[in-house]
């Protein structure tokens, strides 16, 4: 019988070996996490322990029908606009232990297009 490895679980030992990161008023922490169905992502600063700006595929408002990744590209961009009203142009990456391919780096080049410096 074959057995199948969570993926979860393994994700969880990645994000586990991520400890480095941590997000200050002047450099938040870009902390990235994904579900099925959507992408979230929000800048944190580690300091205070404060949500700066977030945003997510929820709060899409897109009348025409868009993949994941193009999904997670908007997003991307969307947190850049409003961290750069707060006057955040810096951040520290943190996927979070998911691995940097498909939506986790789409959402990382919108948010570098978008203006966001990490």
């Amino acid at each position: 019988m074959i057995i199948k490895e969570d993926k979860n679980k393994l994700r969880k030992a990645r994000a586990k070996r991520q400890t480095g990161i941590v997000g200050t008023a002047s450099r938040p922490r870009l902390c990235v996490s994904r579900s099925l169905t959507h992408i979230y992502a929000q800048l944190i600063d580690d300091e205070k322990g404060v949500t700066i700006v977030a945003f997510n595929t929820l709060m899409l408002k897109t009348k025409e029908k868009l993949t994941k990744r193009q999904e997670a590209k908007q997003v991307g961009l969307e947190l850049a606009k409003l961290a750069l009203v707060k006057k955040i142009k810096e951040c520290v990456f943190d996927r979070n232990g998911f691995v940097y391919t498909g939506r986790i780096k789409e959402l990382a080049d919108g948010a570098r297009e978008g203006g966001l410096l990490f």
